[in-house]
């Protein structure tokens, strides 16, 4: 029964997700941008120099607001957005960027959260599966524990195991 219902639940999530869609494509496109949110865009790929964990749009130093000036002036001009990063990249480096690069290192940032979200699926399926194994008849509110028997005595116990277990008790009512 416990299945059923984390199937039912599931099938909420799935629901409430193609809904969410289906709400955001009626709305339709946004409006165009205007030109301090397409500044801001741009300044929000941007490392500050100066405090460096802030982006240059966050950051409160005079250099970043100069950056945000040429930022401004550039878009302008005409260039487009990956033209203003480059040009930072090519003054600052690399690091200038927020986000990191689609390869090399940078690859394992990407696929990080794709791989955990994989692998927390196939713990869910392997543990759902290991508790459907477990209780074969569907006794789920039996006291005794899975392939045990109703005496007690465990069934998985091999003839070994039992004689060892038998021999042990009958030295324990030797002893007075």
């Amino acid at each position: 029964m416990r299945i059923r219902g984390a199937a039912v639940a599931v099938l909420a999530a799935v629901a409430v997700a193609g809904v969410a869609l289906a709400v955001a494509a009626a709305r339709g496109p946004s409006a165009p941008p205007t030109f301090a949110e397409r500044v801001r865009s741009v300044a929000a790929e941007l490392r500050c120099p100066v405090c460096q964990n802030l982006s240059v749009a966050d950051s409160p130093s005079e250099l970043a607001r100069q950056m945000r000036g040429e930022i401004g002036r550039r878009l302008n001009a005409g260039q487009a957005p990956g033209e203003i990063r480059a040009y930072f990249v090519s003054r600052y480096g690399r690091w200038i960027l927020l986000t990191p690069s689609a390869g090399g290192l940078g690859l394992v940032v990407w696929a990080a959260p794709v791989l955990a979200v994989a692998g927390g699926g196939v713990v869910a399926f392997t543990v759902l599966r290991r508790r459907r194994r477990r209780i074969p008849n569907g006794d789920e509110d039996s006291d005794e524990p899975p392939g045990s028997e109703p005496g007690g005595a465990d069934a998985r116990l091999t003839g070994e195991e039992r004689a060892r277990i038998e021999r042990e008790l009958a030295e324990l009512e030797e002893v007075p």
